[in-house]
């Protein structure tokens, strides 16, 4: 087997291999449906390597492809990796992507480079929430798949209900292109319903395929299913079709060359079913791979042209053959920092890249030298001399973002397609537990915001706090944890603060006198008027009015007073927050020939808000935000018992297709962790986004409590003992 190893590696170093024996496919599903297992099997029958390693093994070495020291730790995939290998003279690129709907961007950026995609099932869950997630994403991105419904050793493995779920929830024509024999324990082997025989997978790992006749228990129910198969592709596809209406019986070829029509169209989804941790089923997925994927020419991908002068974009046809007649454009669609610097993925569209050329970026339009090129096999590589289009392969060293596109010529103003970016739904603050870590810190968060845009970073200036935001806690956890690993940078991530204001019930009039004697000139300022509430629309506003008449006050200390009173809105009496929502009124005050100068009237203009402050009632305000929840309808109850327990308002609903959609005002401070807890409480499969709407007074509890704190924090009440600090 070694020679045979050597002679296919041989093989597909030299020549370009043409396009029709080029698949780049990716493999998706919901959490823990087996998608590393499979990868990991794949790998292991077309010799890629040696032995194979379950991902939470008692080895501890875990799945090749979980190359991150956390990935295996915890047994997820977290990046998506790539490889590529050799199945029958085919050159397979292989995407793995994790399932978490934190990491969705991963997902979202492989299915856009990819021709097509394997959507694996677990035989016992069934569709679920992830798989609709990725359902969408595939429809977003035009991709065809073929469906592999894994893990039938399991207790209460049923395919048939998967496969009604898949008609019935992501509304997917699909139809089984074979069936298992016998189910969880007793699962003897697979039957091919379009060749119609029986496969038996024998040896210590698989690895020998058997072919026998059908089993006699077996054949009525392999010749219904064929029958649904055959009439499920005719209902897709034109040609069978018609040969289905004059009643003619299709042969295997013709079958073959109509699934291949109508799953290339997206108009039917071929099911296969076995066990990759039984090593069963695994090599028919592969042979389907090639006979139902589309190679690269048969997807058309377009770029945008982008021109200066004019608004209109045209698109642009990719030529994908696989020489160098057309010039050069790939996609950067995912970066990594390797250990050699920064590793970018590139998926080629059109043309060629040979090592030492030079390429331009079309967003920067900067020029960069491709140094090394590489072809990726999880965390190892291989130097390779050119790339053509339909590959996918890595560069090293380049400047760039993700989702950049190159080309060869500065002029060409292409760029492919953009990824769809989801918003950020989670936020926490983020700093180093070290003082001494800052130059690490940013380092890595630098980094990190390069390579995953669901990662957003800002620095809040109000609480001087750095701000991270995610797609969900775990996402948020992982780059936490990462830090440490890659950075050495111990992180503490805590609940953001909320920026609380200040402001005043009702209008208060103040009459504050600035004096200050000393030896030489003193200072003396004196300021009267109203401090009043402005309307609620405009809380986050302050505002000042000059209503002097006569040189009482001469015209050029206004400015004087009005900068005061600004920098004195900066810090509240009560919580410590900026105090807003107020006007300024000045009617008249006094000064002194002498001892009157600008800094006595800027501390006049303190003093008098200071002192309208203390006579007024202040009242604490709240950021409130508008919630959109979208769910399915069967957990309707406990989403708005969620969102009353957060002291939301309800203030509209509407419904569709068995989601509805609930429209609510929420206080910011009470949506501190509601992403974990609408996903545990609608099985993942709500969402929700959130913007700011306005500011309101807060509950007189929260009002308290914050004053408390306060107190504490600056030492004028003894902290409460026995209490666990929150």
């Amino acid at each position: 087997s070694l020679q045979v190893l050597i002679n296919s590696c041989r093989a597909c170093s030299s020549g370009i291999v043409p396009n029709e024996r080029i698949r780049n496919i990716g493999i998706s599903a919901h959490i823990d449906s087996g998608k590393t297992t499979l990868t990991e099997r794949i790998l292991y029958y077309t010799g890629r390597i040696s032995e194979m390693h379950e991902v939470k093994g008692k080895d501890g070495v875990g799945a090749i492809m979980d190359s991150m020291e956390l990935e295996r730790q915890r047994g997820i995939t977290i990046q998506s990796a790539a490889t590529f290998t050799m199945w029958k003279q085919h050159n397979i690129n292989i995407i793995d992507t994790p399932g978490h709907v934190d990491f969705t961007i991963e997902v979202e950026r492989s299915l856009r480079v990819l021709d097509g995609a394997v959507l694996v099932l677990c035989a016992v869950g069934g569709v679920q929430c992830q798989t609709m997630t990725v359902n969408r994403q595939m429809k977003r991105y035009n991709v065809p798949f073929l469906t592999f419904i894994n893990k039938l050793d399991r207790l209460g493995a049923n395919p048939t209900r998967a496969l009604q779920q898949m008609r019935t929830k992501l509304n997917q024509n699909a139809a089984f292109v074979q069936i298992p024999m016998g189910l969880e324990g007793n699962l003897k082997g697979i039957i091919d319903l379009i060749e119609e025989r029986a496969l038996y997978f024998e040896g210590p790992f698989g690895q020998d395929i058997r072919y026998d006749e059908i089993p006699a228990d077996f054949r009525l129910e392999a010749a219904d299913r064929r029958q649904e198969l055959v009439e499920c592709v005719a209902n897709a596809d034109e040609q069978l079709g018609e040969m289905f209406l004059e009643e003619k019986v299709p042969t295997v070829a013709d079958l073959k060359v109509a699934l291949r029509r109508a799953t290339v169209q997206r108009s039917f989804s071929p099911v296969l079913v076995g066990s990759a941790l039984k090593n069963k089923g695994v090599q028919p997925l592969l042979d389907a791979v090639l006979e139902y994927l589309p190679n690269p020419t048969e997807v058309q991908n377009y770029a945008i042209h982008n021109q200066e002068d004019s608004k209109d974009a045209s698109k642009l046809l990719m030529d994908p053959t696989r020489d160098g007649s057309q010039p050069f454009v790939g996609l950067a669609f995912k970066l990594e920092a390797g250990r050699f610097g920064q590793l970018t993925y590139v998926r080629v569209y059109q043309g060629v890249l040979k090592k030492s050329e030079y390429i331009y970026n079309t967003r920067t339009g900067k020029r960069v030298r491709v140094q090394r090129l590489v072809r990726l096999h999880s965390d190892q590589m291989e130097d390779v001399e050119e790339v053509y289009a339909g590959d996918i392969c890595a560069l090293f060293g380049i400047d760039c973002a993700s989702g950049d596109t190159f080309t060869v010529r500065a002029s060409s103003n292409l760029s492919m397609e953009s990824i769809h970016v989801p918003d950020p739904v989670i936020s926490v603050a983020m700093r180093p537990a070290n003082k001494n870590d800052l130059d690490k810190f940013s380092k890595g968060i630098n980094r990190f915001t390069r390579e995953d845009p669901t990662f957003r970073v800002h620095y809040d200036t109000e609480s001087k706090e750095t701000i991270i935001s995610g797609m969900g806690e775990l996402h948020l956890e992982i780059y936490s944890q990462r830090m440490e690993r890659e950075y050495s940078c111990p992180c503490v991530m805590g609940k953001p603060k909320v920026a609380f204001r200040e402001t005043i019930s009702s209008a208060t009039p103040f009459d504050f006198t600035h004096k200050k004697q000393s030896g030489g000139a003193g200072q003396y300022g004196k300021v009267i008027g109203v401090l009043e509430p402005l309307e609620p629309d405009s809380y986050t506003k302050v505002e000042f009015v000059d209503q002097t008449v006569g040189t009482n006050i001469p015209k050029q200390f206004v400015p004087a007073i009005e900068k005061g009173f600004r920098e004195a809105c900066e810090k509240g009496p009560l919580t410590g927050h900026k105090i807003s929502g107020v006007r300024f009124i000045l009617d008249d005050g006094a000064h002194h020939m002498v001892d009157s100068n600008e800094l006595s009237f800027i501390r006049a203009g303190e003093g008098a808000l200071k002192q309208a402050m203390e006579k007024a009632k202040v009242i604490v305000l709240e950021p409130i935000m508008s919630v959109e929840v979208v769910a399915p309808n069967e957990f309707q109850g406990p989403v708005i018992a969620g969102i009353n327990r957060r002291h939301g308002v309800i203030t509209g609903q509407d419904g569709a297709e068995g989601y509805f959609t609930l429209y609510a005002d929420v206080p910011l401070n009470d949506m501190f962790g509601y992403a974990t807890e609408l996903r545990s409480c609608t099985e993942g499969k709500g969402e929700y986004t959130m913007d700011y709407s306005r500011y309101q007074e807060c509950l007189p509890s929260s009002q308290d409590e914050l004053v408390n704190k306060y107190l504490e924090a600056t030492g004028q009440l003894p902290a409460k003992k026995g209490k666990a600090k929150n």
